[in-house]
């Protein structure tokens, strides 16, 4: 008899338990914990890579080796997607400042970036920490180091890197962007209780990937590939298209969405009524990153050789799969409106 109650206590706690779990805004709430956690996790990694840029940028700048350029460009490849990876983080302290256009510039359909390197590389008083913070966002990210570092026109210059007036910019630039990933990832901590607290931010993280899907879609692929817009193919509307990293930073993107992003959404899947989509999704993420490292080339080549412009085509097949299965379907299930997308153009 005292088996039998104990049997029944275990299972008349189970079942309470399965309840408890089972309660949507329980659901909810733990699924805005791991997003929070994952996000936090991701600028982390952020705030890591981009000290050591800063660091890299700036002991080079005092040494002057090759080696030593090298390394600041792999410093900055690996901060850059690492932003690449929290990109679709379009809500909460990445909007203060408007850190995120700071971070990134993007689409420069004017070629602002190169004007304002002119003028920052031109300008009479010497560089100090308020020219890059006084010169606009599209100064102070990392577009701007990037031109620094892989403009061919400009790296064919007397003004080209390690020259004095290039290398102190570059140098700040770098210090601005590390102290940015600073604050944005101590706002973020700071963030939890609103963010928790508020059921509105379930539909903001929802919002957020499926507007970087979209994004990746529309204006980072189909475009520069020719099927949106002008109709015509042109790398120069890519991302990252000086340092040939378009496709590198697709991928740190896509993994970024898997890492950060995918888990909250699939534990929201998975107690709705259609439980299913969950498994699809998760499929077809792996589908899409299973075009790399194959796809880690630049972007260029592929677009001029239609034999080679074929594999650009089935990554935006799969990426296009995906996008409808997260923003048709799954919003759907989980009843999430599509929003306006603030982040997306100029």
């Amino acid at each position: 008899m005292k088996l039998f109650s104990q049997a029944l206590c275990l299972s008349v706690a189970a079942f309470a338990f399965n309840a408890q779990a089972a309660n949507p805004s329980q659901i909810e709430a733990q699924a805005r914990k791991l997003w929070h956690d994952n996000i936090e996790t991701g600028y982390q990694h952020l705030n890591e890579q981009t000290r050591e840029f800063a660091q890299r940028a700036e002991r080079w700048c005092a040494g002057h080796t090759a080696e030593g350029r090298k390394e600041v460009e792999q410093a900055w490849q690996e901060a850059f997607l690492a932003w690449q990876a929290v990109r679709f983080v379009d809500f909460g302290p990445v909007e203060a400042n408007n850190r995120a256009w700071q971070f990134q510039f993007w689409p420069d359909s004017k070629n602002l970036i190169a004007r304002k390197a002119r003028y920052l590389l031109s300008a009479d008083q010497a560089p100090a920490p308020s020219t890059i913070e006084d010169a606009g966002v599209a100064a102070q990210g990392f577009p701007m180091a990037e031109y620094l570092l892989f403009d061919e026109k400009f790296n064919n210059s007397d003004r080209a890197l390690p020259a004095e007036r290039s290398c102190r910019v570059l140098s700040l630039l770098a210090g601005h962007i590390s102290s940015n990933t600073d604050k944005l990832l101590n706002d973020w901590q700071a963030f939890e209780e609103p963010y928790l607290s508020n059921d509105q931010y379930r539909d903001a993280s929802v919002r957020a990937g499926m507007n970087a899907l979209e994004i990746l879609e529309e204006r980072r692929l189909a475009q520069p590939m020719g099927l949106r817009g002008t109709g015509k193919r042109s790398v120069y509307t890519a991302d990252a298209w000086r340092s040939s990293k378009s496709l590198a930073t697709v991928q740190a993107s896509l993994e970024g969405l898997k890492q950060y992003f995918l888990p909250s959404l699939l534990q929201l899947l998975r107690n709705s009524d259609q439980p299913e989509l969950a498994d699809r999704i998760e499929a077809q993420f792996e589908e899409v990153l299973e075009n790399f490292p194959a796809l880690d080339t630049p972007m260029a080549p592929l677009l001029a050789n239609d034999h080679e412009f074929a594999r650009l085509q089935g990554l935006w097949v799969d990426v296009s799969q995906l996008t409808t299965l997260v923003n048709d379907q799954a919003a759907v299930a989980i009843g999430v409106v599509r929003g306006f997308n603030s982040s997306d153009g100029d």
